[in-house]
């Protein structure tokens, strides 16, 4: 079971603190898919990964369920 399926399954029956678990993960894999989408970018672009992430994180629909 990987971490992710097993910090789900632990928000699933109710363990709060799952979340502060899982929300770690996933900022690491969305900054690794910027990261990823970014290198391909033109030079002197200059959005960064973290900046990209966090700009998707503001528009986000979850972000208004997260509080």
């Amino acid at each position: 079971m990987s971490d992710v399926t097993r910090i789900l399954t632990a928000i699933e029956q109710g363990d709060a603190q799952a979340t502060d678990e899982l929300l770690p993960l996933v900022y690491q894999e969305l900054r690794r898919l910027a990261a990823y989408k970014m290198a391909n970018e033109p030079a002197g672009h200059t959005l960064q990964p973290t900046a990209l992430v966090h700009e998707a994180w503001l528009s986000s629909p979850l972000k208004k369920s997260a509080g």
